[in-house]
């Protein structure tokens, strides 16, 4: 096994994990706040079980997505399957949108005719229970998106860390109207929910778009890209560089100058050589690279390259 083959399939151990107790947990916790809405009555403890009855459809969706995105290139698929993260972070935000307008439609309604919440420390202790959870996912989850650049975990990761806010909010809503006589605290938190929620869809749909339209990388990560490609003593510079990030893999391609005396033999060995050191600093890239005689631009491709910088000897 290659070490690109061992990356991709570390990589995939962990999302399919990090999706796995995404689901656990949301069962687990829809469960829980299902009993509390129904003891307590509270809005905002129906909008916590709303978007915990989503995060199960959502984990299910991030499952599904980051294993078929880990199965390898086919006949039809040239480029693999990564995209399909990006699909489900896609399918996320719309669902986190529509549970974001049910739960503000129900508080808009609450308002003037809320009853008094009942058994109100019920609401608060599964709000408790369910903040330490979340919060557990969450750094859990921040462990994985760093170890594999995942989006599709990436896009659970900012789902349930908005969750962390909406738990708070309840344990805030419920304390507010029942203990201190505030009416109107929780049809109010259930809004605020909503809101944050519409915000929250708004941000996982803009990355997700980002790499279903092959955004280029950062400028950072570009720049650091050509300057560990520059290194190689023999070439003489690069251009025409595009890059795109489909689910677990990254593709770049690029044109590089070496000398117009070389053979084609010396220019694939230079060009494997590029591609090895690339390869050891960004691991699960396809690297694809197009030798140039020094000098030498195609124009008619009509693009304008994204990068160009010249190898300093």
């Amino acid at each position: 096994m290659s070490a690109q083959e061992a990356h991709l399939k570390e990589r995939a151990r962990l999302t399919t994990l990090a999706a796995l107790a995404s689901i656990g947990m949301a069962v687990s916790l829809a469960v829980l706040k299902a009993w509390a809405a129904w003891e307590t009555g509270s809005v905002a403890m129906l909008g916590s079980l709303a978007d915990s009855a989503l995060d199960i459809l959502a984990s299910g969706a991030t499952l599904y997505a980051v294993r078929l995105s880990a199965e390898p290139a086919d006949f039809e698929h040239g480029f693999g399957h990564g995209k399909a993260e990006a699909l489900a972070a896609l399918f996320q935000a719309g669902i986190v949108t529509a549970s974001a307008f049910a739960i503000g439609v129900r508080a808009l309604m609450s308002f003037g005719h809320s009853a008094e919440p009942q058994h109100p420390e019920l609401g608060v202790g599964v709000s408790l229970v369910a903040l330490v959870a979340t919060i557990s996912l969450v750094l859990y989850q921040r462990y994985i998106v760093r170890k594999t650049g995942s989006i599709a975990i990436q896009a659970d990761h900012v789902h349930y860390s908005s969750d962390i806010f909406l738990n708070g909010s309840v344990i805030v809503a419920l304390a507010l109207d029942s203990w201190l006589g505030l009416r109107g605290a929780d049809p109010v938190f259930g809004i605020g929910i909503a809101l944050w929620l519409l915000w929250h869809g708004r941000e996982v749909a803009g990355h997700a778009v980002a790499q279903l339209m092959d955004k280029e990388w950062p400028i950072d990560k570009r720049e650091r890209f050509v300057a560990v490609a520059s290194q190689h003593p023999e070439l003489k510079g690069i251009h025409d560089m595009r890059t795109r990030t489909s689910g677990s893999k990254d593709f770049v391609q690029f044109h590089v100058w070496v000398s117009p005396d070389m053979t084609v033999v010396q220019a694939h060995r230079v060009m494997d050589e590029i591609e090895a050191a690339l390869m050891r600093e960004f691991p699960g890239t396809e690297v694809l690279i197009h030798p140039d005689p020094e000098g030498h631009t195609d124009m008619e491709m009509g693009y304008v390259p994204s990068i160009a910088v010249e190898h300093q000897d």
